[in-house]
């Protein structure tokens, strides 16, 4: 299908955020600017409306609905429904609250800063200076009155992020897909993307090895989300809890002539995991695959690789 872009002529849009559209108004719609309205209300009744309805009933005559405006009335702040999906995956980012950056050591004074010693003539003599005062028996100077922080460990950060990433994909099943079509350099997209930088180059792989490590952790907690996220909307949409529903599924795929030799070559797996609801094995089997990537970073670092 050709997109009016290329119909027209016009180079395709890569991101809302490369635009140079004036802000606030200025859009397709004509007529006078409709009040009550700006970009962060339409972005944030567009993250309502994906996560009750999903992204593929989502449309601009939907929101318009929602905020009980005309569907032009949009189009004075975003100019198509792609950048108004995109400012939506970014408020979404912007859940997420990235540990703040390692503090960087106070700079040495510039020369010159400090006093320097007298240079002009001597001063005229003040009084005799009395005994001196008695010194404490403590030889111990004062302790320093803002010690340096200690650094956050990198593998508890690393952690943390997972996590958080993890988290949003499941409260938000339509970021995923969003993630992939997109650029996602919005701030926030872009702040989260720093902070998971910061922490890789602090684990003591050599710089070549970091992008692979990046891969590892956060195309692995994608797709964990990802498939967690739509069997939770799956379970609400058919008004089940995820036992229920897990149940449910097990009967069937046991019952099944063609699966029953996969669902008995598994049931040491199922067994091993423990008990426990649905949610507290996969909140088990997260960790632990997360502490198996973890180990084989440390495992490079002590290869030198």
């Amino acid at each position: 299908m050709v997109r009016a872009a290329e119909r027209a002529g016009r180079p395709p849009r890569t991101s809302v955020w490369l635009e140079d559209r004036a802000p606030r108004g200025g859009g397709r719609g004509g007529g006078r600017q409709p009040s009550g309205l700006d970009r962060d209300r339409i972005t944030a009744a567009t993250v309502r409306l994906l996560d009750a309805e999903g992204l593929t009933k989502f449309s601009m005559r939907r929101l318009a609905a929602e905020l009980n405006v005309t569907a032009m009335s949009v189009y004075w702040y975003v100019d198509t429904k792609d950048d108004l999906l995109e400012l939506a995956l970014d408020a979404a980012f912007g859940e997420i609250r990235p540990p703040d950056p390692e503090p960087h050591p106070d700079p040495e004074p510039h020369q010159g800063s400090d006093p320097e010693p007298h240079q002009g003539p001597d001063p005229k003599p003040g009084p005799e200076p009395g005994p001196e005062p008695r010194r404490s028996a403590d030889p111990d100077p004062d302790p320093d009155p803002d010690p340096e922080p200690e650094p956050a460990d990198w593998r508890e950060e690393l952690r943390a992020l997972a996590r958080a990433y993890r988290a949003l994909l499941v409260r938000h099943p339509w970021l995923s897909s969003l993630a992939g079509t997109f650029l996602n350099i919005g701030p926030h997209a872009v702040a989260f993307q720093l902070a998971v930088q910061r922490v890789v180059r602090r684990t003591g792989l050599r710089t070549a090895g970091q992008a692979g490590a990046l891969s590892a952790v956060f195309q692995f907690v994608y797709g964990f989300g990802t498939i967690e996220g739509h069997f939770v909307r799956r379970c609400a949409a058919a008004g089940m809890s995820q036992d229920d529903y897990h149940r449910r599924a097990m009967s069937a795929v046991t019952r099944a002539p063609g699966l029953r030799e996969a669902v008995r070559d598994s049931a040491d797996l199922r067994q091993a995991r423990g008990d426990g609801t649905v949610e507290e094995i996969r909140d088990r089997d997260f960790a632990f695959a997360l502490e198996l990537l973890i180990a084989g970073i440390e495992t490079m670092v002590r290869r030198g690789e």
